[in-house]
């Protein structure tokens, strides 16, 4: 899922008009960020919570 976002990100900033970035861009590099960092956090708090 976070590479398929990532790809899709990718195509974002390719695609015509090269050098624009969309707020639509912009939104989706968030929540794919946010997402890789949630699964990251949850995976170091169970992972070495004790």
């Amino acid at each position: 899922m976070v590479a398929v976002g990532a790809g899709l990100l990718i195509a974002g900033f390719i695609v015509p008009p090269t050098g624009e970035i969309h707020s639509s861009v912009l939104v989706a590099v968030g929540e794919v960020l946010t997402f890789a960092g949630s699964l990251l956090g949850i995976d170091y708090h169970y992972r070495f919570s004790k």
